[in-house]
Formats: C-alpha cells, sequence, structure tokens
C-alpha cells in the first residue's frame, strides 16, 4: 500500500481539509523491509518508553508478532522514517471484525510537518482497517489528543481505566451497513408511498397472501449484470430468491411466471437452462411466462405457493429473539466473492425443501430471508416491520469458517432465513442449515451490534426501507382462505 494524503481523504469520504500541496513522504507497509520496521519500532521507544514512560523496558507486545497485524509507516523523501502507527484485530477471533489502531507516533525531528504526518498516518489506518474488514475500529487515545483525533472524524467513547492512565477510547465511525441499505432499500418508502398500503399487514413482506385464494404470491428482479454476464446463475437465482421468498411466508411451492429480455436466443436459452435447472431443484415448476428477444438482459420471476397460515415479517414483537438459519456449505460463487455465497447449487431437491419447509413448520412471530441488504439490512427489514429496532450479537452469527464477519453480514448468503420468536421456541428444522440465537428485537430503532466486551455500535441508525411498520391485522379468509381450490394449467403465454 502506497498512499497520498489526497489519496486518504477520498477513500474516507473527503472528511478533513484537503492540503493546499501535496506533503513530501509517502505511506507505506514495509513488511519487507526490515530498516523501515526498526526505525520505526526505534521512535515507539523513543517516545513511550524513554520520553513519556508508558512501558518500563520496551513497548513492544503480543500484537507485534500477530499474522494479521498492519504496520504503516511514513517515509520522507529521502528514504528516512518519519512515524508509523499499527492496527490489529481484538479478541480472540480475528476475522470478527473487530479492530484497533495503536503505537501512532510521529519523529519529533519532523518538525513543522509533525501534524500533517500524524492525520496522513491516522487516515491511512482508517483505509487498511476497512480493507481489513473492519466493523468497529478503536483506539486508545491519550487525553491531550483527543482533540486532533476528533477533528480527524472519531468519536470519543469513553475515558479508559489503566494503566496506561491518562487514555480515552475513540472509535472511527464504519458505515459500511449504513452505505449496503441506502444503495439497496432506503429509498423504497418514499418512492413506493401512495402504491403500497401499509395496513394490509403485509408491507415490508417478502410476499403477499393472494385475497381468497389461500396463495401467496412474490416476486424477484434478478440484477441486469447479472443476467448479462453469468446468464445460467441469473436463471437460477430467480428461482431460489422466489422459493426464499415463498418459503418465508411459510408457503409450500404452486409455481412461477417469468419474464425474460435477451440480446438473442443464445443469451435467452443460457437464463432458461439456470431456470430449468431451478425449477428442478426448488420443486418449483414454470407454469408461464414471456421472452423478448433484441433487448438489454432482464430477468423476473414471479411465484406462487400455499399457504393457510402466512407468516409475516411485521410479526415480531419487543424481547423476541432473533434467530439466524443459514446453509454455511458451499464457498464463493467465482466472480462474485464477498458479495454472493452460493450454497444451493451443490444440495439435493431433498436437502433444499427441509431448508425450504422450515417456516411453514414452526410458525414463528416473523419471518424474513435474507436479501441484497444482508444479513444485518434484513434484520433491520424485519424490525422495522414489526415496529421494533434490532440488536445482533456479532460473535453469535453462525458463519462458514474462514469468512470475514463483515463479509457474510452484507453479502447475498444463499439459503439464510431470520426469524422473530418468543424466548425459548424451538429453532428452525431445517436439515443441513445450522441456526442460532443471534440478538433481540428491541424498542431503539435501527440496527446495534453487540461486541463480546459487552460494547454496542451502530450498523444502521435509523429505518433501512422507509416503509415503518406493518399494521397488524387479524388472519381472515380474505388472507388465507383454505376452501377456494386453485389450479392452473401449465401453458405458456409465449
Amino acid at each position: 500500500m502506497t498512499a497520498t494524503v489526497a489519496d486518504l481523504i477520498q477513500r474516507l469520504g473527503g472528511s478533513g481539509p484537503r492540503p493546499a500541496e501535496p506533503p513530501p513522504f509517502l505511506i507505506v507497509r514495509p513488511e519487507d523491509d526490515d530498516d523501515r520496521l526498526t526505525s520505526y519500532r526505534a521512535l515507539r521507544r523513543q517516545a513511550f518508553v524513554e520520553q513519556q514512560g508508558l512501558f518500563e523496558r520496551d513497548d513492544v507486545d503480543e500484537h507485534d508478532g500477530e499474522a494479521h497485524t498492519v504496520v504503516l509507516v511514513a517515509v520522507a523523501a529521502g528514504g528516512g522514517v518519519l512515524g508509523g502507527v499499527r492496527l490489529h484485530p481484538e479478541g480472540p477471533d480475528p476475522r470478527l471484525g473487530w479492530w484497533r489502531g495503536s503505537r501512532l507516533v510521529v519523529a519529533t525531528d519532523a518538525g513543522a510537518a509533525r501534524g500533517r504526518v500524524g492525520a496522513a498516518l491516522v487516515r491511512s489506518a482508517c483505509v487498511a482497517a476497512l480493507d481489513a474488514g473492519a466493523l468497529r475500529f478503536d483506539a486508545h487515545v491519550q487525553a491531550d489528543r483527543v482533540r486532533f483525533f476528533t477533528r480527524l472524524g472519531w468519536q470519543p467513547v469513553r475515558p479508559l481505566a489503566g494503566p496506561p492512565f491518562g487514555h480515552e477510547l475513540m472509535r472511527w465511525p464504519v458505515d459500511r451497513f449504513e452505505a449496503l441499505v441506502t444503495a439497496t432499500k432506503s429509498a423504497l418508502g418514499p418512492l413506493l408511498s401512495g402504491l403500497v398500503d401499509a395496513g394490509d399487514g403485509w408491507c415490508g413482506d417478502d410476499g403477499v397472501p393472494v385475497p381468497g385464494s389461500g396463495l401467496v404470491a412474490a416476486t424477484d428482479a434478478i440484477l441486469p449484470a447479472i443476467v448479462e454476464r453469468d446468464p445460467e446463475w441469473a436463471g437460477w437465482c430467480g428461482m431460489l430468491v422466489t422459493a426464499h421468498d415463498l418459503s418465508a411466508m411459510g408457503a409450500r411451492p404452486v409455481g412461477v411466471l417469468d419474464t425474460i429480455g435477451a440480446a438473442d436466443a443464445g443469451h435467452a436459452e443460457r437464463i432458461v437452462r439456470g431456470l430449468r435447472a431451478g425449477a428442478q431443484a426448488f420443486d418449483l415448476p414454470v407454469l408461464g411466462g414471456h421472452t423478448t428477444l433484441g433487448v438489454s438482459g432482464s430477468l423476473s420471476v414471479t411465484g406462487l405457493g400455499r399457504c393457510a397460515r402466512p407468516v409475516p415479517a411485521g410479526g415480531g414483537r419487543r424481547g423476541d429473539v432473533l434467530t439466524l438459519t443459514a446453509d454455511l456449505a458451499g464457498g464463493w460463487r467465482p466472480g462474485y466473492r464477498a458479495r454472493q455465497w452460493d450454497s444451493t447449487s451443490g444440495r439435493s431437491r431433498e436437502e433444499l425443501a427441509a431448508m425450504l419447509d422450515a417456516v411453514a413448520r414452526a410458525q414463528p412471530h416473523a419471518a424474513k430471508d435474507v436479501s441484497m441488504a444482508g444479513i444485518a439490512g434484513t434484520a433491520g427489514m424485519l424490525a422495522e416491520a414489526s415496529g421494533c429496532g434490532a440488536e445482533i450479537d456479532v460473535a453469535a452469527v453462525p458463519r462458514p469458517r474462514g469468512v470475514d464477519a463483515g463479509d457474510w453480514l452484507t453479502c447475498f448468503p444463499g439459503f439464510a432465513m431470520l426469524t422473530a420468536d418468543r424466548a425459548g421456541a424451538p429453532p428452525l428444522d431445517a436439515g443441513p442449515a445450522i441456526g442460532a440465537p443471534v440478538g433481540r428485537l428491541q424498542a431503539r430503532p435501527g440496527v446495534r451490534l453487540r461486541w463480546p466486551d459487552g460494547d454496542v455500535t451502530v450498523a444502521v441508525a435509523g429505518s433501512v426501507t422507509g416503509l415503518g411498520p406493518a399494521r397488524r391485522v387479524a388472519l381472515t379468509a380474505r388472507h388465507c382462505s383454505t376452501v377456494v381450490s386453485f389450479e392452473l394449467e401449465r401453458r405458456s403465454s409465449r
């Protein structure tokens, strides 16, 4: 990593004053440069042992030898080291996303540039922490440096009990979850105002009961970029997300209608290949649809399922336990690392059925399948529809071995279902999927993360969609009639 101050300010969203001219130093990682590491260690010893007396003999600790620790140094034009900083994971799980910066030091002979060097090192550490997957980034800051860190966008948390004494816990605000829900969900409320009736009790749900039919309908569109670059996967995902939406409502599949747009018949055939595979795997037959050729790639799928007692996303109550049930098998879809987890394409039809039937069997207070807003964003959507907020225990979230918590909480995770139910309710019986309580619904809106040391950080400050809570209504024949029979001829409107 090599960066100028202007680079760092741009990465961090433009906060802080821009330098009038490029400074005469660069921020680099000295992993393979023993001389630079030695110079940085010497500056630390001089500042923290000899001048400030914070340590008796040496300030080297266990973090200096850890594989995940990142060291950054400021190097002058002539090659000399002007200062440095390190950052490292906190706690026993280095992939949990809890990081801390420490041992920030700037050489006294840096003169008038000391402040600029220090600021560049702090900004570099923030960028490196984000790149490492940090969801929480802390620093133990000496009391006389709190104002300096505050000007750089850090937030004071509380004074720390020593040793060393005279330090304040400060935190860099990580906006990874807020940025994701802003990009994917936050426009929905204003956009759909007056179109969607929250009064029917299903606002914010994955599907909706069709009045008087005993059916639930759900619809989804696949990102056009996926349809263009990976048509078979797009077709599979169209069936996958539709099956999951019906499953979250407690509905068993009847069939789907699809709408395909493609440049030519060859492109359309590849989409159909994925749809066909998904129809067989998820027991979700294609009943009909529409195809248009000579256009950009697109795909939407509308599913129908049969359900006597739909499970709403807005049925959660304050104090309900939030449970995540997820299939941890599989791996990152090639080309979509840290964004899409493929746990379904390697499962048998029987294994998929066991997972998809889980909500219908359990009948929790509320359920929602994890969408492109990720686990944290989807928890916020369920909580919002329930008129609540959510708190998630980061360390309790089941996740695949070797996967960073930040990636897992923000990706599309294949099969993953969030449910809210009373304390002591049995977990979902979902075949190969693993379930665990991961938090609770609470009064405060938004989504908060609870960490192993008991600290709580804000993931999403307010509502996720802006649709607000669904007004709960009694389930009557208008919503879930089981008397009216329904049959569909398997004909195509193509």
